[in-house]
């Protein structure tokens, strides 16, 4: 007997990705209902060979439902998740509406999968900033042989974090540039085509944006509350997948060798690292990936027991579907739910 599957949100970036990756890997589904707003009521989303059409949030009945995976937004998700839960179905939410309430798990498999023992409590799962999830995928094995206590991580984000309207204004912008029309921003504060943003989500009073503050905090909560992080996320001109420039100093001695061949047996990393021209993963060649891909291992010398590192995923599949989609399985295998109409 397979689970019944609501996908909210089903018509975004992150909503078709979640409907592949089912569909890929084979969940045990009984029937997907894709759902989106009154906009979007009877457009067409593909689910394997299947073409399936969205129903209305609003007006849905969840009561024979065993999972949604959720991806509508902040605004959509504080409302409705917490009805949608009530119902005994199980909400596994991508935004970061849920992901700082002691009473919700914030999950990334490879990393804390046994946080879900919690999610009773309100039947919600958080899954993390597409930025954090990646970068906790690759320090948890160095934090387990070394410990680690800072770090310092800048980011070079892929418009798709901010959604389909900001992959249309960048390929807009490229193609104004190219046959000299002007150039409009709408999503961005500034020109994103050709250039570089060093504001992603908006500005806090210490300085930091609410994305920099996400990663210090979601770390926190998924890794170990004692680390200590820094972030300065920027936003580039690339299309799909996030890249990061990581500094961690450690408690315990490291080698870059020993950080290689541990993060080799690491589940969801390939290291892809060779010290030559293209030796290295860019984001392009991670686009369309489940891994977290780590290459540039070396050690940092300018503190003790340092080491930097280059890290790059797919936002839009480890930084979202698909770690929604790991969680699931996660419920499943473990047993921890089982379909209503079994």
């Amino acid at each position: 007997m397979g689970f019944k599957v609501a996908i909210a949100g089903a018509t975004g970036n992150v909503g078709r990705e979640l409907l592949d990756i089912l569909a890929e890997r084979r969940f045990p589904v009984s029937e997907v209902v894709p759902l989106a707003s009154s906009r979007s009521i009877g457009t067409e989303v593909s689910f394997g060979d299947k073409t399936l059409k969205c129903r209305h949030l609003d007006t849905y009945d969840f009561s024979d439902t065993d999972i949604c995976l959720m991806s509508a937004g902040g605004s959509v998700s504080k409302e409705w998740a917490p009805k949608i839960g009530a119902q005994g179905c199980v909400v596994i939410d991508n935004s970061s509406t849920w992901r700082y309430d002691s009473d919700v798990p914030l999950v990334v498999p490879e990393v804390n999968a046994d946080a879900v023992a919690g999610f009773r409590k309100r039947n919600i799962i958080a899954n993390p900033n597409c930025s954090t999830a990646q970068l906790v995928v690759a320090l948890k094995p160095l934090h387990e042989r070394a410990t680690i206590k800072r770090v310092v991580v800048s980011t070079y984000q892929s418009v798709s974090g901010a959604g389909k309207d900001a992959m249309d204004e960048l390929f807009a912008q490229t193609r104004a540039i190219f046959v000299s029309d002007p150039v409009e921003s709408k999503k961005f504060p500034k020109r994103i085509a050709f250039n570089l943003i060093p504001q992603i989500d908006v500005f806090m009073e210490d300085g930091f944006t609410k994305e920099e503050w996400k990663m210090m905090a979601e770390t926190k909560k998924i890794l170990d509350p004692k680390i200590r992080l820094t972030a300065t996320c920027v936003r580039v001109p690339v299309f799909i997948s996030h890249s990061e420039s990581v500094n961690v100093e450690f408690e315990k001695p490291i080698t870059a060798d020993e950080a290689r061949d541990i993060l080799r047996e690491a589940p969801g990393v390939l290291v892809i690292d060779k010290r030559e021209p293209g030796g290295y993963i860019t984001p392009h060649e991670a686009a369309g990936e489940d891994a977290t891909y780590i290459s540039r291992i070396r050690e940092d010398n300018t503190v003790e027991n340092g080491l930097a590192f280059w890290c790059v995923s797919d936002n839009l599949r480890k930084g979202a579907a698909l770690n929604a989609v790991q969680i699931a399985e996660v419920l499943v295998n473990r047993k921890l739910i089982t379909p209503k109409a079994g």
